[in-house]
């Protein structure tokens, strides 16, 4: 039989390292609630065995009673491993934090890390049956965006994990567990009443810091909203490019839309909605940066997620699992791995930043972006006019005259792609332009025609 430490299995040598294991306790039991240990076993998973009496096993229990608080109730057994004697102790708990010798711990792998007074205080409040999230509100039913409701009873139902109609407002709250005597709780007032405080400002900024901006608007309502606010707001400020290809016409993000729709709807998942500072969207010349006010959890780093060797740490469970239903979180914990992928695949690089204030995704943008988009319309000259030289030539001779902002309008391409395009057909002697500069445009040269 084979032993290895995890996150909810310590081993120890013998009861001499019996400190050490009252802190693995604690810091499994923080962590995960439940968990083992044995003595006589190294930490390399060999079993070398050790004494074992019935006083051994009362000062075991004795320890534990001693110093761990609010107190346990193990099991303590004598095994036989591998023809040694060892202990076995089994332990759970569901009122953390538990405290070893008057500090806290928390399991990070196999390793027991003293957690901060800040994080004491969330495993405290992660631990009430009186949640924020399930605090009674100042919203009533009569606040609640109807609509909004509906939609989200609909978008349920497809996606199969509600088996439940709209039949009324307060029939589906009290299924979803956001309404108590007919008031909302504070996770139903934010999902979907529009009368708030939580908000979202976006700006795009016109070089890589805040000096100046271009655009600034702010997105207020119930989350649903600004959601779809947010998400519109960045499809219409990120640049596109055109691929075009004998099945037709795609239009290619400078983000994959998968990764900005994982940022944000984790953005607000894991927000702080007790800090009144928003969430951010900043447009910068060579990046996007979508921002939080909710710490990232001290014991974990943004990589564990992107290996997915780690559990999702949910600061707002309840908001949470409300997006789950309706398939806006696709499975908790997997947001920054997806985000990642999608990135990866693209051969985009982002950032995951925990800050002093929050969290931070950087999508940085690619400084070629519309070259690249000149490289697939014009499709190479060697092959003589094809992809985006073939169409603008083949408009030209159509509308003989016609001006390069009217052909990047027609053809729905970036002004400076057309620019390029009508360049290299003049250079090849396929096209001339004639007349002024206000009222002149292109021609197709005689011999074409």
């Amino acid at each position: 039989m084979e032993f290895t430490e995890n996150e909810q299995t310590e081993l120890k040598k013998s009861t001499s390292e019996l400190k050490e294991a009252i802190i693995s306790i604690t810091a499994i039991l923080n962590k995960h609630g439940n968990g083992k240990i044995y003595f006589g076993i190294k930490n390399s998973g060999e079993a070398v065995g050790q004494p074992v009496s019935e006083a051994t096993i009362r000062e075991i229990a004795k320890s534990i009673s001693d110093n761990i608080k609010p107190e346990i109730y193990p099991t303590i057994e004598k095994i036989l491993i591998n023809e040694k004697d060892c202990i076995k102790v089994l332990f759970s708990g569901d009122e953390k934090p538990y405290y070893a010798y008057g500090r806290v711990y928390l399991r990070v792998g196999d390793i027991d890390k003293q957690i901060s007074p800040e994080k004491v205080k969330r495993l405290i409040l992660e631990n009430s049956e009186f949640s924020w999230e399930a605090e009674k509100s100042d919203k009533t039913i009569k606040d609640v965006n109807i609509s909004i409701l509906k939609k989200y009873v609909e978008k349920a139902n497809d996606a199969k994990r509600i088996n439940f109609k709209f039949t009324s407002a307060n029939a589906v709250l009290n299924k979803l567990k956001l309404i108590s005597y007919g008031w909302l709780v504070n996770a139903g007032k934010y999902l979907f009443c529009d009368d708030n405080s939580f908000d979202v400002q976006a700006a795009i900024f016109a070089g890589k810091d805040k000096q100046t901006f271009l655009d600034i608007k702010q997105i207020k309502g119930n989350i649903f909203t600004v959601l779809e606010e947010s998400k519109l707001y960045l499809l219409q400020h990120i640049r596109w490019r055109a691929k075009l290809s004998i099945d037709g016409r795609a239009e290619i993000p400078e983000v994959p839309v998968r990764a900005l729709e994982e940022a944000l709807v984790n953005s607000i998942c894991h927000r702080d909605y007790k800090n009144p500072k928003g969430n951010e969207i900043a447009i910068f010349s060579d990046r996007i940066e979508i921002y939080n006010p909710g710490k990232f959890p001290e014991d974990i780093e943004p990589e564990d997620y992107i290996k997915g060797s780690e559990r999702s740490e949910l600061r707002n469970p309840l908001l949470a699992n409300i997006l789950f239903l309706s398939k806006d979180i696709e499975k908790w914990g997997s947001g920054i791995r997806r985000i990642y992928l999608e990135c990866k695949e693209n051969n985009l690089n982002v950032e995951f930043k925990r800050l002093k204030t929050g969290f931070l995704v950087v999508f940085y943008r690619l400084e070629n972006f519309e070259d690249a988009l000149t490289e697939e319309l014009s499709g190479g000259l060697s092959g003589g006019l094809s992809g985006g030289l073939k169409l603008v030539y083949e408009l030209i001779s159509k509308r003989n005259g016609i001006k390069a902002k009217e052909i990047a309008q027609e053809l729905k391409i970036p002004m400076r792609t057309i620019e390029r395009n009508v360049t290299k057909l003049v250079g090849m002697g396929k096209i001339e332009r004639k007349g002024s500069r206000k009222t002149g445009g292109y021609y197709i040269k005689e011999e074409h025609k």
